[in-house]
């Protein structure tokens, strides 16, 4: 029987992004390309051309209309704030020398890769099924956290790939013993490419999710109840009335690049994005 996750990481507002205490980072230090995410081409470094001298979004309100949707399913996990007011003590990048903003936009993806593993850490030692390797993941979520409040030099040298492959690990595990309560077949799609698929009404129950590519599929009405989504693509997915239930490390990010229903179930640990329709 599945157990409600506890919105533990909710309790850590600091894996949250807050604008307020960051410098417009991810406006600045990330590059992105003409698509359907974005309605212009823009170099890592270079600030977008809607970043305003205060740091805010001059189109914040109107993005998805002005072709900017890939800003509204983006979540620095709290990277911004940690970046802007500890690593850098609060320095401006616009007012400091080059040399310093540009060691900041460097740092920034990987604070943010960091952040993302406190957020999957954090929500692991939620699941009481998870319990043998509690201990396990409380040494590696303190690990961590320790890297995190390193200078910007180390940072800079860290090898952050080899330490989420060690974290992963320890996920993964987590992933097998929280699944394995779960009812059902517990299909094992990770990495598939199910892009577009035809998933309506489908029991995926304790479905190992990993790395999927979810890209525009039908998953109206799925039972996705304790389905491992870590990694999945959920860009233009179908949610409507789906239950994901129970589902875990389900980030902010990837539901708000789906599309979904007031009737769509959803863990504690995420909140309904304002963009979905509110029929049921």
């Amino acid at each position: 029987m599945l157990n409600p996750m506890r919105d533990q990481a909710a309790a850590r507002p600091e894996l949250r992004g807050d604008c307020e205490r960051c410098f417009g980072l991810c406006c600045v230090a990330l590059p992105f390309a003409a698509s359907a995410d974005f309605a212009v081409d823009k170099d890592a470094g270079t600030p977008c051309r809607n970043l305003q001298s205060d740091h805010r979004c001059g189109i914040h309100a109107k993005l998805r209309q002005r072709g900017f949707t890939g800003c509204t399913v983006y979540d620095c996990f709290g990277a911004g704030q940690q970046v802007s007011q500890v690593t850098f003590g609060g320095r401006d990048w616009r007012s400091g020398p080059p040399e310093d903003a540009r060691r900041m936009f460097d740092v920034f993806p990987v604070v943010r890769q960091l952040h993302e593993l406190l957020w999957y850490l954090t929500e692991a030692l939620a699941l009481p099924a998870a319990r043998p390797v509690h201990a396990e993941l409380r040494t590696a979520l303190a690990k961590t956290e320790q890297l995190t409040g390193s200078t910007p030099e180390e940072l800079a040298e860290l090898d952050v790939a080899a330490h989420r492959q060690e974290v992963n690990g320890l996920l993964l595990r987590t992933s097998e013993l929280a699944r394995a309560g779960t009812k059902g077949r517990k299909k094992n799609r990770r990495g598939a490419d199910l892009m577009g698929a035809r998933l309506k009404g489908a029991d995926l129950r304790g479905a190992n999710l990993r790395g999927a590519y979810l890209i525009a599929a039908d998953l109206t009405g799925a039972d996705l109840r304790g389905a491992d989504f870590i990694g999945a693509d959920l860009r233009d997915a179908d949610l409507t009335d789906a239950d994901l239930t129970g589902a875990f490390f389900l980030t902010q990010p990837q539901l708000n690049a789906a599309r979904g229903s007031a009737g769509t179930r959803l863990p504690e640990s995420v909140t309904r994005p304002g963009h979905w329709t509110a029929q049921l």
